[in-house]
């Protein structure tokens, strides 16, 4: 079974719900950066970054997981069913 990892830096509390585009991190790995309206309280912000990403992947909100950093700006998320290319060619036309 496919499974994909996506790095992506949240930005909580933004003005509307958005996929910014590709960025990279401190070590020069690409992560997606991501603005949600809702705010960190209570894992809000991480409902509304998997939702926006499986209506972005077209994906169920079952297949994608937070793998690492539910607390932190920059999460690991798990996408199953989908490979690394096919992840980010659907997240490139965005």
């Amino acid at each position: 079974m496919a499974m994909a990892n996506l790095a992506v830096r949240l930005t909580p509390g933004a003005s509307t719900d958005r996929i910014d585009g590709w960025d990279v991190d401190a070590d020069g790995r690409p992560v997606l950066k991501v603005r949600v309206r809702a705010r960190p309280v209570e894992g809000e912000a991480n409902d509304a970054l998997i939702k926006l990403l499986a209506r972005a992947l077209g994906a169920p909100k079952s297949a994608l997981a937070i793998q690492r950093g539910g607390q932190s700006r920059t999460k690991m998320i798990e996408v199953a069913s989908l490979s690394n290319d096919e992840m980010r060619s659907r997240l490139t036309g965005l």
